[in-house]
């Protein structure tokens, strides 16, 4: 049985959600799947940005794939699929939307999901880090991450 690791934050400025973002990205070894949620304008492509940032990715092009559902990433170090659920239907399997199984068959890539709370279940070997971000406007976030 394996126990879970909670951490809370309190992230009060953009620079600050930047930063956690770059100290989970130093931490990933390869293979991680990282379940974003948070409501619209919560800091969740941010906190991608600064993951990519720690992976050495040129962060100007890290954009919020919410139109185009999926980004690769190719980083020095991993690919980095950078999966967006909102424009899914909550009744639909956003998981086969985006051939979820697929992507995870690549167990090296980093996986970020954003609007997770959408995938029903998923099935996985692979270390599956929880966000949770609440806040938005101008106030603080309370961050919470789960592994």
């Amino acid at each position: 049985m394996t126990t879970k690791n909670e951490q809370n934050f309190v992230c009060n400025s953009p620079e600050d959600t930047f930063g956690l973002g770059e100290k989970i990205g130093m931490s990933l070894k390869g293979g991680e799947i990282i379940m974003l949620s948070g409501g619209l304008g919560a800091g969740k492509t941010l906190l991608t940005k600064g993951i990519l940032y720690a992976l050495r990715y040129d962060t100007r092009e890290v954009t919020s794939p919410s139109f185009t559902l999926i980004n690769l990433y190719k980083t020095e170090i991993f690919d980095v699929y950078h999966i967006d659920f909102w424009r899914l239907d909550d009744d639909s399997d956003v998981g086969f939307a985006v051939g979820l199984d697929e992507i995870l068959e690549d167990e090296t890539a980093i996986v970020i999901i954003e609007w997770s709370e959408k995938l029903k279940k998923i099935s996985s070997p692979n270390k599956i880090i929880r966000v949770t971000i609440k806040g938005d406007g101008d106030d603080a976030r309370s961050i919470t991450i789960t592994n």
